[in-house]
C-alpha cells in the first residue's frame, strides 16, 4: 500500500487529534492578531485564542462563509501583506465577484504536500505518466495536480483541458497511464474514442482521478468501463487550497482527509450545530496550516458525511463519503426540496442511459420540471412503443426518488451538450443565477 508520508497518514487518532489541538490554538491566535475580520467576530463572540484549548473548542469559534470572501474581496482576508504573496488562484462563481485566495510560499509548498499525497493514494508513482486535463490558470485543477505529480517523480503531460482528438493522440503516442480531469470530460474522451474507433484497451491508461464536480458510483462504473481502468475520486475547493483536500485510496471506501492539514466538521444545514459521525451534513473546513488566507469553520455547502473508522489501507485520517449534493444548489420545486445529484443516481441505474441529461425547470402557473435523457444508439433505436414504455418508466422512477412529478423527454445520441470542464447540468429558468 503506497503512502507518500506514512507517518502522518497513519498517525494514531489520538496522537492526531492532540496534534490538531496544537494547531488549532495556534491559528486562532495567528487570525486574531493578522485578519480583522476573524478580530471582529471573536470579539463579537467575546472569545480570545486562548480560550481554545483543545481541537473540541472548535464549535466556540465562529463561522465563516463565501459571502465573507466576497464582502472583503479582493485582499481583505488576507493575513500577510501583498509582497508576501507569491501566487493568486480565484474560483470561477456563477454570480457576482470571484472568490480569490492568496498563497504565501509555505502554502505553496504545503499544497504540494497534500498533492503528492492525494496522488500517491490511488497508487500512482513515479513510474507513471500523467495527463493532466485539469484546467490550467486561475482555475486551481491543473497547477495543483502538477505540482503534486511532480513532487511524486511521476512525468506530467500539461495539456490542460479541450482538444479532445488531440487528448488522444497524446495518450496514444506518450503512453498516458493516467488521466486527470473532471468526470463529464473522462465520460467525453470515451465516448469520442469509439466515435474514431479507438480501442480503448490498447491505450496505456490505467487509471482516472477525476473530480471538480459531484458524480455518482453509477457513472463511475460508466466511466471504468468506458475507458477499462479505474476511476478514483477526489475533493477539494479553491478556498481550502484547491484539490487535495481529500481522495480515494485503492479501496474506494471514502475520501481521506488529510486531518494534520485541516479540522473537518459536519455540520446541520439549518442551524449549523454539530451532527453525529456517519450523519450527512454541510461539510465546515478549518485550515490548520495556511498563511495567506487562513479559514475557520469555513462552510462548503458540500453535503457528505464522515467516519473516523481506520481504514483497509491503514490509513487513520477519518473519511467522506462522495459528495450527496450542494445546500447551496438545492432546488424547490412545487414545494419539494430537489437536487440534482438525486436525479443523476436515478438515471445511472438505468440501463441505456448514454450518462448524459439536461434539468429545465420553468414556471407557468406552477413548477414544471423536465429531464432531458440522452440514449445510446442502441436503445434509441428500439421501436416507439418500447421507448414510451422506457419514458414511464424513467419519469416513476423519478417520482419514487423526488416525489415530484418530472416529465421526461428521450433525445437521440449526441443531442445534449458536451463540455471540458465542469458540466452544467441545471437550467431554470424561473431565474437567471443558475
Amino acid at each position: 500500500m503506497p503512502y507518500w508520508n506514512e507517518k502522518a497518514e497513519t498517525m494514531p487518532r489520538e496522537e492526531l487529534e492532540k496534534l490538531q489541538g496544537q494547531k488549532l490554538r495556534k491559528l486562532c491566535k495567528y487570525v486574531y492578531d493578522r485578519v480583522e475580520f476573524y478580530k471582529k467576530k471573536f470579539d463579537e463572540l467575546g472569545i480570545k485564542p486562548d480560550d481554545i484549548k483543545s481541537a473540541e473548542d472548535i464549535t466556540k469559534l465562529p463561522l465563516t462563509f463565501k459571502t465573507d470572501l466576497r464582502d472583503h474581496y479582493p485582499f481583505g482576508m488576507n493575513a500577510v501583506p501583498l509582497e508576501e504573496i507569491v501566487r493568486i488562484h480565484a474560483s470561477s462563481g456563477t454570480t457576482g465577484k470571484p472568490t480569490v485566495v492568496s498563497y504565501t510560499r509555505k502554502d505553496i509548498e504545503d499544497w504540494t504536500e497534500l498533492m503528492a499525497r492525494t496522488v500517491s493514494a490511488p497508487g500512482i508513482t513515479r513510474k507513471d505518466i500523467i495527463q493532466n486535463a485539469y484546467g490550467y490558470g486561475l482555475f486551481t485543477g491543473g497547477l495543483g495536480f502538477h505540482y503534486g505529480a511532480e513532487r511524486v517523480g511521476a512525468t506530467v503531460i500539461p495539456i490542460s483541458g479541450g482538444n479532445t482528438e488531440r487528448q488522444l493522440m497524446i495518450m496514444q503516442d506518450f503512453g498516458s497511464t493516467v488521466l486527470t480531469c473532471t468526470p463529464s470530460y473522462a465520460l467525453y474522451i470515451a465516448e469520442y474514442a469509439k466515435k474514431k474507433g479507438i480501442d480503448v484497451s490498447s491505450l496505456s491508461l490505467k487509471k482516472a482521478i477525476c473530480g471538480a464536480e459531484p458524480w455518482s458510483d453509477n457513472l463511475r462504473k460508466t466511466i471504468e468501463e468506458s475507458l477499462n481502468i479505474d476511476a478514483y475520486d477526489i475533493y477539494g475547493l479553491s478556498e481550502i487550497y484547491g484539490p487535495g483536500v481529500s481522495v480515494e485510496c485503492e479501496e474506494k471506501n471514502g475520501m481521506h482527509i488529510w486531518e494534520d492539514f485541516f479540522i473537518v466538521e459536519t455540520l446541520d444545514k439549518e442551524t449549523y450545530e454539530p451532527v453525529g459521525e456517519g450523519e450527512e451534513g454541510v461539510l465546515a473546513f478549518t485550515t490548520l496550516e495556511k498563511t495567506g488566507i487562513p479559514l475557520i469553520r469555513y462552510i462548503t455547502y458540500d453535503i457528505s458525511k464522515i467516519t473516523k473508522e481506520k481504514c483497509a489501507c491503514g490509513r487513520t485520517c477519518c473519511r467522506m463519503a462522495k459528495v450527496s449534493g450542494r445546500a447551496d444548489d438545492m432546488l424547490i420545486v412545487r414545494g419539494i426540496n430537489v437536487f440534482p445529484s438525486q436525479i443523476e443516481s436515478a438515471l445511472m441505474e438505468i440501463p441505456g442511459m448514454a450518462g448524459y441529461y439536461q434539468i429545465i425547470i420553468d414556471r407557468d402557473i406552477i413548477d414544471s420540471l423536465l429531464v432531458q435523457v440522452e440514449l445510446t444508439e442502441k436503445t434509441f433505436s428500439d421501436k416507439m412503443s418500447v421507448l414510451e414504455k422506457f419514458q414511464k418508466e424513467i419519469e416513476t422512477k423519478l417520482y419514487n426518488v423526488l416525489q415530484v412529478k418530472a416529465n421526461v423527454e428521450l433525445v437521440g445520441p449526441g443531442t445534449l451538450p458536451r463540455t471540458e470542464g465542469k458540466a452544467k447540468h441545471v437550467i431554470d429558468k424561473r431565474t437567471k443565477n443558475i
